[in-house]
């Protein structure tokens, strides 16, 4: 069942070297996000071939059916929102978090022409979001909800389960108040003119960290040089999106299928266009910082006191940094 969501984007060819058959393709599943973006350019520009290293990348629908995917030995490695991986390693799925991909993303959004003002007004009205005890769920109840707007999520605001590509819609229709979404969905609203920032999650928490590259400890003992590969690959790909933002811009809005958004005025805004809006709220590290992991911690906290798990994960069991070390040598 679970393979039927597997949608294969890239697989290198096998290759043959003095008569013998290369390793078995490392497989890579990832979010298929914006902030994921490495992946993609790395694929792209080749990254995985320079290092020599077969993938198998399939693009998945969120981060619940990856965990699935690794815990059927679908997956080695994955690019997935930090909460999974906690809430799947307290039930048993003892994965390891090597890298950070992304940091910013997220925003909640309210009709340009809505009376509310702050987070506090979405008191008593409909807010769309994701489904319940998901990672963006979390932060949207522990962080954007409790912390920031002292609000109760279950009983002072009508959260509507619903995917983040129909939000601006549900928005523009007055189905919603609100919507708490991300990249690029954030940035086509803005830029069409329907919609303004409530909270800008990036202004609020700069650079707080999402997305990670993740990996099985089977993999880890396996495989640990093709690993390494990975995470060259991944280190490359982060630096090609940093250092030239132009060609990268152009490589996301094309894998993305990024259509012309058409302002109030009549004007229209090419994908690229919308991939460097993105970028305002929206950029990419490798690096885990001791702030990237006080965040992760923060998150875990969020995920107990929301019922979600009801278990602590000690740091040090969750995240394993020196293969990023060595992907730097």
């Amino acid at each position: 069942m679970i393979k039927a969501l597997l949608l294969p984007v890239a697989l290198a060819a096998t290759s043959w070297l003095g008569g013998a058959q290369a390793a078995e393709p490392l497989r890579i599943g990832y979010v298929m996000a914006m902030a994921n973006a490495p992946v993609i350019v790395a694929e792209k520009q080749g990254y995985y071939r320079d290092e020599g290293l077969a993938v198998d990348i399939k693009a998945l629908g969120d981060g619940p059916v990856i965990q699935q995917a690794l815990a059927a030995h679908e997956l080695d490695v994955a690019y997935v929102g930090t909460p999974p991986v906690y809430q799947w390693y307290a039930r048993g799925l003892k994965s390891v978090i090597l890298a950070k991909v992304n940091y910013g993303q997220a925003a909640v959004l309210t009709r340009s022409d809505s009376p509310i003002k702050s987070l506090a007004e979405l008191k008593g009205h409909k807010l769309a979001g994701v489904k319940k005890g998901s990672g963006m769920d979390v932060l949207l109840r522990g962080y954007v909800l409790k912390e920031n707007a002292k609000l109760q999520p279950d009983t002072d605001v009508e959260i509507v389960d619903m995917p983040p590509g129909n939000m601006n819609a549900a928005l523009e229709r007055g189905i919603v108040d609100a919507a708490f979404t991300w990249e690029p969905f954030v940035s086509q609203a803005l830029l069409r003119g329907s919609a303004r920032l409530l909270l800008d999650v990036n202004q609020a928490l700069p650079n707080y960290p999402w997305y990670v590259v993740i990996g099985l400890p089977e993999t880890l003992k396996q495989r640990p040089d093709d690993v390494v590969k990975l995470l060259r690959a991944h280190r490359k790909a982060i630096a090609f999106l940093n250092e030239h933002p132009a060609e990268a811009n152009a490589i996301i809005a094309e894998a993305f299928k990024l259509e012309t958004v058409q302002r109030a005025d009549g004007s229209t805004v090419s994908g690229v266009e919308i991939v460097a809006e993105a970028r305002k709220r929206l950029g990419w590290s490798a690096e885990l910082q001791a702030s990237d992991l006080a965040f992760i911690q923060r998150l875990m906290n969020y995920s107990n006191e929301l019922k979600f798990m009801d278990a602590q994960i000690p740091l040090k069991d969750l995240v394993d940094t020196s293969y990023l070390q060595k992907a730097s040598r």
